[in-house]
């Protein structure tokens, strides 16, 4: 597990997976779209893309819920779960860019399209610019829908600001969310880190979040390169 995700752990943070705490935007607009038409797609397979952190996860819970599908992540798949996916109708596959068997992968794939299953992968990167040793998976993920989250907009950045502190049970006001929307940087990994420091500083200061904690960030994101816009 890499550093800031045991640190959001150590916070005790609780995610919210709840579908209406999910914000649409043009950002992520296509790849939510896939999910709500379910069963409705024209291949069993979609490949939810997006840079970590912006919210791959929270659709594939959704799509959980949605169609009581069997949750796997890439690098605990083995043996035993490929029994499992046989008495499954829907599968999910989280983190395939991370360790995985290519040739139970390839089972898996061999399973969904024998058994007409609907499976729903995310990757960090499209599924059809992966590199794979096997030949014959190259050639099976191409009949494979791509669903990418892009990088976001203005509006799902204050979305995302939003959440992130409800998720931690802290209220703020709209114009200090405002004038971290204007100087944090588009991505959601380097947001996140953004929004740990916040909560991080504010917690050993003892204080509440306001505007002289959020500039004492943005001077340790410059001098860390975590980009964000000058002061003005």
């Amino acid at each position: 597990m890499r550093e800031l995700d045991q640190k959001l752990l150590d916070f005790g943070i609780s995610e919210s997976f709840d579908e209406n705490d999910y914000y649409v935007s043009k950002s992520n607009y296509f790849a939510k779209n896939m999910i709500e038409t379910w069963p409705n797609w024209d291949k069993k397979i979609l490949n939810l893309t997006g840079e970590k952190y912006s919210g791959k996860t929270h659709l594939s819970k959704i799509f959980k819920l949605k169609s009581n599908a069997l949750y796997l992540y890439a690098s605990n798949i083995n043996h035993e779960t490929i029994k499992k996916i046989k008495l499954s109708n829907n599968i999910i596959i989280e983190d395939l860019d991370e360790n995985f068997d290519e040739k139970l992968f390839y089972s898996i794939l061999y399973l969904v399209e024998q058994d007409n299953k609907y499976l729903l992968i995310s990757t960090k990167i499209p599924i059809d610019t992966m590199k794979f040793s096997l030949p014959d998976l190259v050639s099976r993920l191409k009949n494979c829908i791509i669903a990418k989250i892009e990088q976001p907009d203005d509006k799902l950045i204050y979305a995302i600001i939003l959440k992130s502190f409800s998720d931690r049970q802290i209220k703020l006001d709209n114009k200090v969310i405002e004038y971290i929307v204007k100087r944090i940087a588009r991505s959601y990994s380097k947001m996140q880190e953004f929004i740990y420091k916040i909560d991080e500083l504010s917690l050993k200061k003892k204080k509440s979040i306001n505007f002289k904690i959020i500039k004492e960030i943005i001077s340790w994101a410059n001098t860390e390169r975590i980009h964000v816009e000058t002061l003005v």
